[in-house]
């Protein structure tokens, strides 16, 4: 059986998180694009040549032939289409952030569940084996009591046109690099934090450009995230566990297939560990093609998101920030 995909939007991330690990995976077709204009969906699909071309996002739902939709829309148009894609009997593979807000987190993930549906967050990195053996050595006890757990992702976007400044789709750094260092904080910290403090640089009155926050997990621990899409950190993306025996950092758990490394320190031994090269969207795709085709779970689902959006909502109460609203 193959799984057939529909691309919701001619995205810009859609060639590198789709449609190259699709190429060489040989249960997975894409199989159509749908985009805001016709004109820029054919032309998208001649260059990665997809054989079909809807008018229209709804067209697409309603096409018969497609098992599963790629939704890499504007974060405020997630959760609607998502949603959608659901009533139209579709799985979904749905770009991070889940949605603008916890409660429209929460909404979706009631509709996933009335559902027989898959539908996975695209936080790609977390089917990686960096990361699976980041979480394996925490959970081993190899560190001793976790004391504390930091994670963060800033890179420069100086083009303030960008849609991600956009407030009115949901736009802003704890959304769009920020949901990574929360989900990583989450992962690597084994649960659900609540927040301390946070504090934003502006770009304008609603939007980051940066933001920090200290965390407290409820088994004791601490934590900070730190995102920002222009700040003084130009380029930092890394994570750090530190417990009461020893503690591990990671450079690069986002893209690990670019360049990364993984040190473990326990007393005075140091050790360091490599992983496979392969992309973290071909295990993802490995993974949401496994969950549709043979009923394997995920590990992003619909509940995980409800999680991470419900901190990324606590994040921007505690910086003096407005929620972000469905578009």
């Amino acid at each position: 059986m193959s799984l057939r995909i529909g691309i919701l939007g001619a995205a810009r991330i859609a060639p590198a998180a789709l449609i190259k690990p699709a190429s060489s995976h040989a249960d997975v077709t894409v199989a159509a694009v749908a985009a805001r204009s016709p004109e820029r969906a054919q032309a998208f699909a001649t260059r990665h040549e997809i054989l079909r071309v809807h008018s229209s996002y709804e067209a697409l739902l309603a096409d018969p032939d497609i098992d599963a939709v790629y939704n890499p829309l504007p974060n405020g148009l997630h959760g609607r289409w998502t949603r959608a894609a659901l009533a139209a009997g579709k799985h979904v593979l749905c770009e991070k952030p889940f949605t603008a807000n916890a409660e429209e987190a929460r909404e979706v993930a009631r509709a996933a569940a009335a559902s027989d549906r898959v539908v996975m967050e695209a936080f790609h990195y977390r089917y990686h084996p960096l990361a699976l053996r980041v979480e394996e050595i925490v959970a081993s006890g190899e560190l001793g009591e976790l004391r504390r757990v930091e994670t963060a992702l800033c890179f420069p976007l100086p083009k303030f046109s960008d849609i991600r400044y956009d407030y009115g789709l949901a736009g802003g750094a704890t959304m769009d690099a920020g949901c990574y260092a929360v989900h990583m904080a989450r992962v690597f910290g084994g649960e659900t934090p609540s927040i301390v403090s946070a504090s934003a640089k502006l770009r304008s009155p609603r939007v980051d450009r940066a933001m920090t926050a200290e965390l407290r997990f409820p088994s004791g621990h601490t934590g900070r995230i730190e995102c920002s899409m222009w700040s003084s950190s130009v380029l930092k993306i890394s994570a750090k566990v530190i417990g009461s025996r020893g503690s591990l950092s990671v450079l690069n758990p986002l893209a690990p297939q670019a360049y990364h490394r993984l040190s473990v320190h326990i007393g005075d031994a140091r050790r360091t560990e490599k992983f496979p090269r392969r992309a973290t969207y071909a295990y993802q795709l490995d993974a949401f093609a496994a969950a549709v085709l043979r009923g394997e779970p995920v590990k992003t689902s619909a509940a995980d998101a409800v999680e991470t959006m419900t901190v990324i909502d606590e994040i921007y109460r505690a910086a003096g920030l407005p929620l972000r609203e469905p578009t």
